[in-house]
């Protein structure tokens, strides 16, 4: 890995273990929570650190944190011409509002798909129960927030910040609530324009909230900020239609392939096949509703994937994904600075190490 992601990523990782610390030390419970009673111990507490810490250092990609602090020291190099640091400290301490949102909507929405795991382990639902992991998601939600009220800044910043992020989680929500209507209903499928509605909330609002308050750190006025979220929400897009391709092909990292066609899921690829060959859509509800009562070792997984691989829906799915990425990760450094600074490169070197590994 190169040796200027590792360093960010270290900073990245000690602010994430300050905010959801392994033992809650008495700083740490007054940020979080003020005066509380005394009677409230570690055990009581541990019910909401857990589930979260577990999938948390389980690790994950980090590149949302990652990106706010590159576009953190992109704007900053581009209003002022040199790399004053002040940037990069601000906007290590905003990276738990992207990770610890990320992590919360993973717990729930394993909940909701009825998964069994996450990151080759147990989901938190499994290991710790429906309503102790359901509470602790939706805790972290909040807690993410933790952040701003830590940080010295002037209070118009600090309320910027919270329409920012609450904004974004609103969206969010939204998102999730467009795909559990498609996959509670197999025979309804979205067009393409509202699939695309659907990721840029449920998946491209957390690239958007990165790339947001990176700008905001960076010293970016409300139009930049505005304007590089909207490129942002669409690189995030273009790498959920490379996961829904993976899904159909050799397998997302730490889950079965195919478990997209168990949980309902109407991808891009399931869109364009059924656009182009309708007379599917009767076969394929069949067997998605028969994925969903067998499980991810169904017949009819394979058989709907092989329905799916008839078509150049999956191969036409994934050149709309590299494209949208490139066009949109070009237009996202155009608006602060040319392509040859060292934070745009590293940022181009970072999405081209994530498509690497989704290819």
């Amino acid at each position: 890995m190169n040796e200027e992601f590792t360093f960010r990523l270290q900073k990245i990782e000690e602010v994430l273990n300050n905010y959801l610390p392994a033992m809650a030390n008495s700083d740490w419970r007054t940020l979080s929570f003020g005066a509380i009673d005394s009677c409230v111990n570690e055990e009581h507490l541990s019910n909401l650190i857990l589930p979260c810490r577990n999938l948390v250092s389980l690790g994950g990609k980090r590149w949302r944190p990652l990106l706010l602090v590159l576009c953190a020291e992109l704007v900053e190099l581009s209003k002022s011409g040199e790399k004053a640091g002040e940037a990069l400290e601000k906007a290590l301490q905003l990276t738990p509002l992207v990770e610890f949102a990320h992590t919360a909507s993973l717990i729930h929405d394993d909940i909701e798909d009825c998964a069994d795991s996450r990151r080759g382990k147990p989901c938190a639902h499994i290991t710790y129960g429906l309503d102790v992991a359901l509470n602790a998601g939706s805790w972290l939600y909040f807690e993410a927030a933790a952040c701003i009220k830590d940080l010295k800044i002037a209070d118009f910043e600090r309320n910027r910040l919270y329409d920012l992020f609450l904004t974004e989680l609103r969206r969010l929500h939204l998102g999730q609530a467009m795909d559990i209507l498609w996959h509670r209903n197999p025979d309804m499928i979205p067009s393409q324009e509202e699939y695309t509605a659907m990721v840029r909330n449920k998946t491209g609002t957390l690239a958007r909230l990165a790339v947001k308050l990176g700008a905001f750190a960076g010293g970016a006025g409300d139009s930049e900020i505005e304007r590089a979220g909207e490129f942002a929400q669409d690189i995030g897009t273009g790498f959920q239609i490379l996961d829904d391709v993976i899904n159909l092909t050799t397998g997302n990292p730490g889950k079965k392939r195919g478990d997209d066609i168990v949980e309902g899921k109407k991808s891009l690829p399931v869109i364009i096949h059924l656009q182009k060959n309708p007379a599917d859509s009767s076969r394929l509800s069949s067997l998605f509703s028969q994925a969903r009562r067998e499980g991810i070792d169904s017949v009819a997984v394979e058989q709907a994937i092989s329905i799916l691989s008839s078509s150049s829906a999956i191969d036409e799915a994934k050149m709309r994904g590299i494209r949208t990425i490139s066009d949109n990760v070009d237009s996202l450094l155009a608006l602060f600075t040319s392509e040859s600074s060292k934070p745009a490169l590293l940022i181009k070197e970072l999405f081209d190490s994530l498509q690497a590994k989704l290819q």
